[in-house]
């Protein structure tokens, strides 16, 4: 996200510095950008966004190479918005993204990303728009039976025809901001996705908080002289920020508060790896917390919400923000491990 602290400070490479080592790691990292890209619009905070494409560039060069363009903000510049963001990331060579459209009710849109003899299919939907103005030009699909009856079979077509190693799909839900229990109603409604369109990675997202991850039984299959297989898919509740600018005001002697949450994010890092029958094994789960941090000069950075991090803050004799962030990964262990 770009808030107006965000985009203030123009050092955006400062932004990514410290988790750009983890980000560039991967074959594929995936963001969220939650906010039309258009120059020629100005630079617009809450709640109304725009980002410019310097903001992007630097998420780039951190390591970020998939993003998805659908969420609840995707329309906030309007028509025009959703067609200049469209043509940047049409324009990037090796950039991957998807959740807005060239017309008015076209298909579903999607990438087909090959990556070191991997075949990967991504898809972005949302099931929520601030606005209705031009949602025919967005992957929406409202959480009504109707429209998600729409999208499972589309999904099952797609997942089918282009023969895939492996399916990714991030949704921006519907669900209210700031809560931490996962609905039974997205849980099901993923766990039908994973079953019949054959989704291996479930990233789920929009309350700016992050939730629990879970590995889950997806399906059995029959393999030519091995019997029976169980395939397994990933779900991903909710991952929070990266950046962004929604704690503004840290709780220092009060870390457990509700915008506070908010400052918290998690990257996950996961290998795929295909085995000779086919299937695809997903392992080695790597969450790793981060945490925006405002700098004397107010600047908010991302950070490793992690021990030495915080030892760093402890010698630097910034103890508010040691103590702070102690009792906030305290918090966030809790809240991945329930």
């Amino acid at each position: 996200m770009a808030h107006e602290p965000n985009f203030r400070n123009k050092d955006f490479g400062r932004i990514w510095r410290d988790i750009t080592p983890l980000v560039s790691s991967g074959d594929l990292s995936f963001a969220n950008i939650e906010a039309p890209v258009a120059n020629s619009i100005d630079w617009n905070t809450y709640p109304q966004f725009n980002m410019h494409t310097e903001y992007v560039e630097e998420a780039i060069k951190a390591g970020f190479n998939v993003f998805s363009l659908a969420n609840n903000h995707t329309n906030d510049q309007y028509l025009e918005g959703i067609k200049e963001t469209k043509k940047y990331f049409d324009s990037r060579e090796g950039i991957w993204a998807c959740g807005v459209k060239d017309k008015s009710e076209a298909s579903l849109t999607y990438k087909i990303i090959h990556k070191n003899g991997w075949k990967v299919l991504f898809v972005a939907v949302t099931e929520i728009l601030n606005r209705k103005d031009y949602s025919s030009y967005i992957d929406y699909y409202p959480s009504t039976e109707k429209k998600r009856s729409q999208l499972v079979r589309e999904l099952k077509s797609l997942q089918e025809s282009s023969k895939c190693d492996l399916f990714v799909l991030s949704i921006h839900t519907d669900e209210a901001e700031y809560v931490l229990k996962i609905t039974e109603n997205h849980r099901s409604f993923y766990k039908k996705l994973i079953e019949e369109c054959k989704v291996d990675i479930i990233w789920a997202n929009h309350p700016h908080i992050v939730k629990p991850f879970e590995e889950t039984a997806a399906s059995t299959f029959y393999t030519q002289g091995l019997g029976q297989k169980e395939r397994k898919a990933f779900i991903m509740y909710a991952n929070g920020n990266t950046i962004s600018a929604q704690r503004t005001n840290p709780q220092f002697t009060a870390p457990e508060t509700n915008r506070d949450y908010t400052g918290d994010g998690l990257i996950i890092k996961m290998k795929a790896t295909k085995k000779s029958d086919g299937s695809v094994i997903l392992s080695d789960y790597q969450p790793h917390l981060i945490t925006t941090y405002i700098t004397p000069s107010w600047q908010f950075v991302i950070k490793m919400l992690d021990d030495d991090f915080i030892k760093t803050l402890d010698r630097a004799e910034i103890v508010n923000w040691a103590k702070y962030l102690t009792e906030r990964k305290k918090i966030m262990e809790k809240v991945l491990n329930p």
